[in-house]
């Protein structure tokens, strides 16, 4: 089945009591049994509920997994994925990285004794020299956020894969139609769904898929005895969402290309950030890993002067100033102030993340209209 049809179709089927072609939404809060444990394969909706089922077996085609576990948020999947550590293991994650992943990892994980070690992992000679006998997982973001840094993940999987280390790839940036880390060796991929997945910015929900029956089984136990699952009517709509996500991304993808362009070519940006650029240092391990180089673009204010930045911020009409991204409509945003401000401001700045740094999420709008409003934000300065 190509990914198209599977967008579509896989794991979903027309409803059998009615023949609905689209999923119902299942709501409910318990299922009767006929005697105890004795019932249709639902008891209680932490546990199991239709709707998610239908959405877990069409995210597990998407990414060419065994199974997906659905969580009720982007951050409670990563929270799931931390909580397969014990006290005294070690992470090495990418050192660009998203703010609420930090704060998660550091803030939350870091006070129950697990370290975490933050790296430019692309350069595996770098990542080597982090390894101890402690370690357990590679955390790998690519592309980065908001940096747009490439890390080859097949390369970093292969080089621990016999180190009993974990490989767990965050791919929202990417979204599965445009990579998936399982088929490189990952033994984790997990996505933020409130991006791309759902594309239409209406729902929050996070998911973790595996090939590995041994995580997943643990991954199961934990979203129920934990209980941090998505009810229904968000499974409904990331299933909805997915319908169209080939389409959605490979528009963006083309609009993003020709913003990158336009940016580049700007005499007021110091420096564009895109990984579909030759001269991106990313540039051929996202060509090889990659179907399209993705939908996210990062420029920087020649002067770098945070007062200029913000007056573009606030110069857009299209483009929306909000949080989030992977979204029908264009949205831009200040990292510094907004999606990674739980990061100090010494770290932003070791990985280029300036007070001046502005990143826009390209939807799925006339192009042209989108690179005139850019244009006018940016005559403000």
């Amino acid at each position: 089945m190509k990914f198209g049809t599977k967008t579509i179709h896989a794991g979903i089927t027309p409803d059998p009591s009615t023949g609905a072609i689209m999923t119902p939404i299942f709501q409910t809060s318990t299922y009767v049994q006929e005697a105890p444990g004795v019932h249709k394969g639902y008891e209680y909706a932490r546990t199991q509920n239709p709707t998610r089922t239908v959405l877990e077996a069409n995210l597990a085609a998407l990414e060419n997994g065994i199974d997906a576990i659905c969580f009720s948020s982007g951050l409670a999947a990563m929270d799931a994925v931390l909580k397969l550590l014990n006290p005294g293991d070690e992470v090495i994650a990418t050192d660009d990285l998203y703010g609420g992943s930090y704060r998660l990892m550091t803030k939350v994980f870091g006070k129950y004794g697990i370290k975490f070690q933050f790296s430019g992992i692309s350069d595996l000679g770098k990542l080597d020299a982090l390894i101890t006998p402690k370690t357990r997982m590679v955390w790998v973001e690519t592309p980065t956020n908001p940096m747009l840094n490439i890390i080859d993940i097949e390369a970093v999987c292969q080089h621990v894969r016999d180190k009993n280390i974990l490989v767990c790839v965050d791919n929202t940036f990417a979204s599965p139609f445009l990579q998936n880390p399982l088929d490189l060796g990952a033994d984790l991929v997990i996505h933020s769904a409130t991006k791309y997945l759902g594309g239409h910015s209406d729902v929050i929900h996070g998911t973790v898929i595996t090939k590995n029956t041994e995580l997943a089984a643990q991954l199961r136990f934990l979203q129920n005895a934990v209980g941090a699952v998505p009810g229904p009517q968000d499974c409904f709509l990331v299933l909805r969402g997915i319908k169209t996500l080939h389409i959605r991304v490979e528009r963006a993808c083309h609009n993003a290309e020709k913003i990158a362009a336009f940016l580049q070519q700007h005499p007021k940006i110091n420096r564009v950030y895109y990984p579909g650029f030759e001269s991106h240092p990313g540039h051929e391990v996202a060509k090889k890993q990659m179907r399209m180089y993705g939908a996210m673009v990062s420029f920087d204010i020649i002067g770098g002067r945070e007062e200029d930045a913000r007056k573009v911020l606030s110069g857009t009409h299209y483009f929306s100033l909000a949080e989030s991204l992977g979204g029908v409509e264009s949205l831009i945003g200040h990292p510094a102030s907004m999606t990674h401000g739980s990061i100090p401001r010494e770290e932003r700045l070791k990985v280029g993340l300036t007070d001046s740094l502005i990143r826009l999420s390209v939807g799925i709008e006339d192009v042209a209209d989108l690179i005139e409003d850019l244009e006018k934000a940016l005559d403000q300065i």
